[in-house]
């Protein structure tokens, strides 16, 4: 048998409650109603059945949420105290019993729904209780809040009458048995209990609303989401009240009933599907009309009172009404666009006006020079916009600029550029479902994060380039010297030696003299290719002898090789010659090596300012996890030193490609 859950039983309940009462009223008469001062129980029992359906809303998705039990059971009992004001107003007018009771339930019992407040405030949203010494304080605001209830439960009815100040009891209600429940106690101290309690109700509620600003201002992402709901439901709630008390006093059941049915939706919102919509919108507007209406009511008022004070005489009531009509219109032309503005601003930040925060960016883009200010102007300019707590910038995994204090969990955005991922824009991990135009602007701000973010890569590009620069001809000068040095010099030095002293031998005996020259014709031999060797590896001969193509086709005696050119090769830079030579040397050496290939094909190309070169053999390949080596490095070094590019790929069905990209514009000779 299926286990019957309380969201939906406790609803039932409510939805029961609703028909029931409603037919009661009917058959009350309205001068016995007003004669009673009850309102009709039905509204009671649509504003019970609005808290059931939230509570079990929140218990579909969170059974064990205290919120979701709260407002089931709260939604219940209204709607059953609704039932009862019903029954009280029927049972009076048509001399039935079950009148006492009704009162007890409803005049008595019913004044325990005021805990349903204080307790929501200390339980959203997690349905918790405060931690430390703020669980002690909102226990003692909950008893402090609970104290009328249960006096008024027990207090004999003629003094519980007298402390209200609500004037005598109404007749039909004096003919009932109005102390079920009496404890028999002192009038005075009866009294005294029902003061103290009175006074205790609206105090008990500061601590509550303490708790709800300090949990506020330490919340972010979706909790602070979450708590911005219930900021919602706050500012309805007191609009609502202000107006309906407006209207007449019959009015004011149904401000309530409106009140807390939107409370309720707020919460469960909050805590079920608090991305739903955008709640900062939702803030703004409800912000704007508010006041928008505040001022039109003000307004309605002045104009009103001041055509009756200058032109009563000559005007009739229809006629003030017009005038005040169209002053109210005109002045809501003027207001409506300015206070909407002024209010999303302050709700939303400036992304509200994404022309003014993208050109404000980069306006401050331009004034900074330092590759890091402009980073941290990015973020400060994002986290301004979109109101975040933090804005993180991140370039090539290294360069970190943040503004703000980074919270536990975050969420990153990739900044590319030209479809190369240059970096990340790291932000609050929050679940908001941004608009269409929040997205567009983000979009925007990303396009100039990634400008700022590439001149910034760039900028660090270019000075570890110079440093890589630097430090090579200091390392090729220090080999060059140490050849020079502990090489060429030696040698020189012996061959020096060795023809003093075959000199010197010259005049005892040729033959030995000879034989003296003779080692020093080898030394100077080697010195000779020790110079060419050097010579080599500035750059080699090959490529002035035979040039580029010549050069390569000498790098694979024993091996199948073709190479084929395409465009003019003439008049390439020199150094770019230089990287295609050795590319191209470093990736045949590897053919040979490691390939087992047959075939080698070497195809460079020269167009529009480019040399291609690619290398392609018939080998075995390699896997997807091979490592790359030191050759393989130094190639991609090699192309990424001239601003090119270098890829090395599997081809199919067996082989690999070396493919690399570098500029290659004409040399210009002066």
């Amino acid at each position: 048998m299926q286990k019957l859950r309380p969201g939906p039983v406790l609803f039932a309940v409510a939805v029961t409650a609703l028909p029931a009462a409603a037919l009661l009223d009917v058959r009350v008469p309205s001068a016995h109603r007003a004669l009673l001062e009850l309102q009709p129980g039905a509204v009671d029992s649509v504003t019970g059945m609005a808290l059931a359906a939230a509570g079990m809303a929140v218990l579909g998705r969170f059974p064990r949420h205290a919120l979701g039990w709260l407002m089931s059971v709260f939604g219940a009992w209204w709607a059953l105290d609704g039932l009862a004001s019903s029954w009280l107003a029927y049972s009076t007018y048509a001399g039935l019993p079950g009148g006492s009771a009704a009162f007890l339930i409803y005049q008595r019992f019913g004044a325990g729904l005021v805990l349903l407040l204080p307790l929501a405030l200390v339980l959203f949203p997690d349905g918790r209780l405060p931690t430390g010494w703020w669980r002690g304080i909102s226990l003692v605001s909950l008893g402090l809040t609970s104290l009328l209830p249960l006096a008024l439960i027990a207090a004999p009815s003629g003094i519980a009458q007298a402390t209200s100040e609500s004037g005598p009891l109404p007749a039909p209600l004096r003919a009932l048995n109005l102390d079920l429940l009496y404890l028999p106690l002192p009038d005075e101290l009866w009294t005294v209990l029902l003061r103290v309690a009175q006074l205790s109700a609206p105090l008990s509620l500061v601590a509550p609303f303490v708790m709800v600003v300090r949990r506020y201002r330490g919340s972010a992402g979706l909790d602070r989401m979450r708590l911005r709901w219930l900021v919602w439901a706050g500012l309805v709630d007191l609009m609502v009240m202000l107006t309906f008390r407006l209207l007449p006093g019959s009015w004011t059941a149904a401000g309530l009933a409106v009140g807390v049915t939107l409370t309720a939706a707020a919460v469960a919102i909050g805590i079920v599907r608090p991305d739903l919509v955008d709640v900062d919108r939702l803030l703004g507007g409800t912000v704007v009309y508010g006041l928008l209406l505040a001022l039109t009511f003000v307004l309605d008022l002045v104009v009103l009172g001041s055509v009756g004070q200058f032109l009563g005489s000559r005007l009739n009531d229809g006629e003030r009404l017009v005038i005040a009509v169209f002053a109210v219109a005109i002045a809501y032309a003027q207001l409506r666009g300015r206070l909407w503005r002024l209010v999303r601003r302050w709700v939303m930040g400036d992304r509200d006006d994404p022309y003014h925060v993208v050109s404000g960016l980069a306006e401050r883009l331009e004034a900074t020079d330092d590759s890091e200010a402009q980073l941290l102007t990015l973020a400060r300019t994002v986290r301004k916009a979109f109101r975040s707590s933090y804005v993180g910038v991140e370039i090539t995994d290294a360069l970190l600029v943040e503004d703000g204090e980074r919270p536990a969990e975050t969420r990153a955005l990739p900044i590319a550029y030209r479809g190369e991922r240059i970096g990340r824009l790291v932000l609050p991990a929050r679940v908001t479902r941004p608009t269409s135009g929040d997205e567009r602007l983000l979009a925007d701000v990303i396009r100039q994060a990634a400008a700022a973010a590439r001149a910034v890569h760039l900028a660090e590009e270019l000075q570890r380039g110079r440093e890589r620069i630097v430090s090579a001809v200091e390392d090729e000068r220090r080999r060059l010297r140490r050849e020079l040095h502990d090489g060429l010099g030696p040698t020189l030095a012996a061959v020096a030696a060795r023809i003093d002293m075959a000199r010197i031998t010259a005049r005892r005996s040729g033959e030995d003299a000879d034989q003296i020259l003779g080692q020093a014709r080898q030394e100077l031999t080697g010195l000779l290719a020790e110079v060419r060797r050097l010579v080599h590896g500035l750059r080699p001969p090959a490529l002035d002898d035979v040039g580029l193509v010549g050069a390569i086709r000498q790098l694979a005696p024993g091996l199948t090789m073709r190479v084929e050119e395409h465009g003019d090769l003439a008049g390439l830079p020199a150094a770019v010659e230089v990287a295609a030579y050795r590319i191209a040397a470093e990736a045949i050496t590897n053919v040979r090596r490691h390939a087992q290939a047959t075939t080698c094909t070497v195809t460079l190309t020269r167009s529009n300012g480019v040399l291609d070169v690619e290398i392609t053999d018939d080998g075995i390949g390699f896997g997807p996890g091979a490592v790359s080596g030191v050759g393989l490095v130094s190639m991609r070094e090699r192309a990424a030193e001239l601003g090119g590019t270098c890829v090395i790929d599997p081809i199919e069905p067996t082989g690999t490609r070396v493919w690399t990209r570098l500029p290659a514009r004409d040399e210009v000779t002066v």
